[in-house]
């Protein structure tokens, strides 16, 4: 194994990663021992000389990704054994060679042990979404180990990479298909439903996988009910809630290509009980006093940074205020957050305040999270993103 810069942390530093955390922090460095550049891998040691991992450095706050508590070269075999114990756990978990649902998250970074990667698979497709300098050098070596692991499921892994390199100021790349080809777009199914998805235009990688099992839980409150679904996106709970014997189904998003995939998914189900609106969701929930049995509120993040956290709870809060006092007495809401840096607590207290600005009286009925294809390292409890509650209100 050749030999690498070598970052050394300062006294009583090393604590985190002796605990498997794999995240250094640029304070926590006292010096480094050779060339160092954004994407380079680098060991970590101790301030005695004790090897504690192996990861990708960048400049930031986040100074190193540590992908590996063992020395290692990170070459195809490596991570074909990541990718490999990555599809055996969706394997055992049964979404992945499921018959109802082709359409999963296949690697869900410091989940997977692969820090600034995610991969979400499509029917055949992979996505591959790199958040790091370091992990987007390995995509070719980490296309290949896609292909030795999935075999002939695979027919395409498509990188689109290059609006989180930028968001994460790794860089710029151009999105493109490493391995194989597609015409950009494709039809999956998700629990026995259709859905349209578009990789190469569509948001992050082209549909909101997290929310599979939350909106199998839409649906079981959905019949005979007039049902609002907001920030629709592609209208994924909108399909759920037709399927489930919804009267009505309204999406709201304010992107009109959303709308227009939403409207074709809809279709795509044989729904035609469907009408959609691309206005903001503010100014659409105005006026709409006691329409809806169901509403969900499935807002993008409010904050993607913690000295954004304060004006998000502020969204959050007049949002759900909105939709708690419009809804039908006896209705139920669905309400997520999947801002990382607003904790589960800091979203719960967040809807009580907006509960007692509404002045109506709310039941917890469930407390959501993200499905088991997002699995949260236990020693990386910053992984679990995605908060939701649903409520019943009188």
């Amino acid at each position: 194994m050749e030999e690498r810069t070598k970052i050394i942390l300062g006294s009583g530093k090393d604590q985190s990663l002796r605990r498997f955390h794999p995240w250094v922090f640029s304070g926590a460095i006292k010096k480094i021992k050779g060339p160092v550049f954004d994407g380079a891998v680098v060991d970590v040691y101790s301030n005695h000389d004790e090897y504690l991992g192996t990861g990708h450095y960048q400049e930031g706050t986040i100074a190193v990704r540590v992908f590996s508590f063992q020395p290692v070269t990170p070459d195809v075999a490596f991570w074909s054994d990541k990718i490999r114990k990555a599809f055996d756990y969706r394997l055992s978990v049964g979404i992945a060679n499921n018959p109802d649902t082709n359409v999963y998250r296949l690697i869900y970074a410091e989940g997977d042990g692969m820090p600034g990667l995610i991969i979400d698979y499509y029917n055949g497709v992979a996505v591959l979404q790199a958040h790091s300098v370091g992990m987007h050098q390995f995509r070719e070596a980490i296309a290949q180990s896609l292909k030795e692991v999935l075999g002939d499921q695979l027919r395409a892994v498509y990188d689109k990479s290059n609006e989180a390199l930028h968001r994460n100021e790794g860089g710029e790349s151009t999105n493109g298909y490493i391995l194989g080809s597609s015409d950009g777009a494709g039809e999956v199914l998700e629990n026995g439903h259709r859905f349209l998805i578009d990789w190469e235009h569509g948001q992050k990688t082209g549909f909101f996988v997290d929310q599979r099992d939350n909106r199998a839980l839409l649906a079981k409150y959905s019949k005979g009910k007039r049902v609002l679904n907001t920030f629709c996106y592609t209208g994924g709970f909108s399909v759920y809630a037709g399927k489930a014997g919804a009267t009505e189904v309204h999406s709201v998003d304010s992107s009109k290509k959303a709308i227009d995939l939403t409207d074709k998914n809809m279709a795509l189900n044989g729904l035609t009980n469907h009408a959609s609106f691309a206005v903001d969701t503010f100014d659409y929930l105005k006026d709409k006093d006691g329409i809806y049995d169901v509403i969900i509120l499935d807002p993008p993040a409010f904050a993607k940074h913690v000295n954004a956290r304060h004006n998000a709870v502020m969204g959050y809060k007049r949002l759900n205020a909105e939709a708690i006092s419009k809804i039908r007495p006896g209705g139920i809401l669905f309400t997520f957050s999947c801002s990382q840096v607003v904790s589960r607590g800091l979203f719960h207290d967040t809807i009580m305040s907006a509960a007692i600005v509404a002045k109506r009286n709310v039941r917890v009925l469930h407390h959501l999270t993200q499905p088991t294809d997002h699995p949260v390292n236990i020693y990386h409890p910053e992984g679990e993103y995605l908060k939701g509650l649903v409520l019943y209100v009188e």
